[in-house]
């Protein structure tokens, strides 16, 4: 029977692999909202450093762990999928995948550059496990949920998306296999975060009824608020800190219902997806924030996981030069 043996949430934004003198940089060339804090340069400085701690301590902590596959729970934004066809799940079930580093994003690691279209060419190759995500697929089915799968990258040219690519990179030895699971986060209508919980509970029975004596970690990326490259764009520290509140206790049907119950305000700018556009499709919206705060879904879907069990939040960090709430957690005693 397999088990699991490490969770772990993690952000994964762009800024946490540009070098911090660069952030204000490609703040100038945002649309923020006028209450949002400037970082001068000591101070983008201290938050870079405790950055790349909260990488380093969750690295650890998942090597101590020794799992022999890794799940990743994260959002595609059309890297993967399309509007063809875009399910609220689905899972890799193919032998490999590959996708772009983050050292390679031309979007934000050129000079002057404050975003864009543009492609990398540093990409990685990661191995996938094809038993083990058959056994999950099949596993969730029978338990009330019916994802979709990719047998392959539909879109080569981008291969598996940022959500993946970026826990890999920074959290592991890149060689053990991994089975992503891609959760709709970013479009209208997205599963809710209650949803994403059940999810996570029917991965871990589904884990458990695995025939094979696998050691297993799961993780969630991204988050945690941020409405990448809108206008008026802010960071709502409170709502992250009650988010965080709730996966401490151990509480993450609490932290989805109370995602859940948020409401857009009208006069948001930032999180206006009403109209079909580059980040929306215009259809009814899920409850809760939009765009990328949505993630905060796939934290949920790990934290169920290991239901009941509190976390250590290693550092919440508010980068105003974004704006995001970064954060970094694993639960305890797993």
């Amino acid at each position: 029977m397999a088990k699991v043996v490490g969770a772990f949430n993690t952000v994964h934004s762009p800024f946490c692999y540009m070098p911090p003198e660069r952030w204000n940089d490609v703040r100038a060339q945002r649309a923020l909202r006028a209450d949002v804090p400037m970082e001068d340069a000591a101070t983008v400085k201290e938050k870079g450093e405790r950055i790349k701690r909260g990488f380093e301590t969750l690295r650890q902590k998942l090597a101590e762990a020794r799992p022999d596959v890794i799940v990743i729970f994260g959002d595609d934004q059309l890297e993967t999928l399309d509007w063809n066809n875009f399910p609220p799940f689905a899972i890799f079930v193919g032998p490999e995948f590959e996708g772009e580093l983050s050292a390679a994003d031309a979007r934000f690691n050129q000079p002057g550059s404050g975003g864009g279209d543009g492609h990398s060419t540093a990409r990685a190759r990661l191995k996938g496990h094809p038993e083990f995500a058959t056994s999950l697929l099949s596993g969730l089915m029978r338990r009330g949920f019916d994802p979709a799968f990719c047998m392959d990258a539909p879109k080569p040219e981008f291969g598996i998306g940022h959500a993946f690519l970026r826990p890999a990179e920074s959290l592991t030895d890149m060689q053990t296999p991994i089975v992503p699971v891609l959760v709709n986060c970013f479009f209208a209508p997205q599963p809710t975060a209650l949803r994403c919980y059940q999810l996570g509970k029917a991965v871990r029975e589904a884990i458990e009824a695995h025939p094979g004596d696998l050691r297993v970690a799961v993780i969630g990326s991204g988050g945690l608020w941020h409405t990448p490259g809108t206008k008026d764009a802010y960071l709502d520290e409170a709502f992250d800190r009650e988010t965080l509140r709730y996966l401490e206790a151990g509480d993450p049907k609490g932290g989805a219902a109370f995602f859940d119950a948020y409401k857009v305000p009208a006069n948001d700018a930032s999180q206006a997806v009403a109209e079909r556009g580059r980040l929306s499709t215009g259809m009814p919206l899920s409850g809760g924030p939009q765009l990328g705060t949505r993630e905060f879904c796939n934290w949920v879907a790990a934290a169920a996981v290991v239901d009941g069990r509190p976390w250590t939040v290693v550092d919440y960090v508010p980068v105003y030069s974004s704006p995001c709430g970064m954060a970094f957690a694993y639960s305890n005693g797993v």
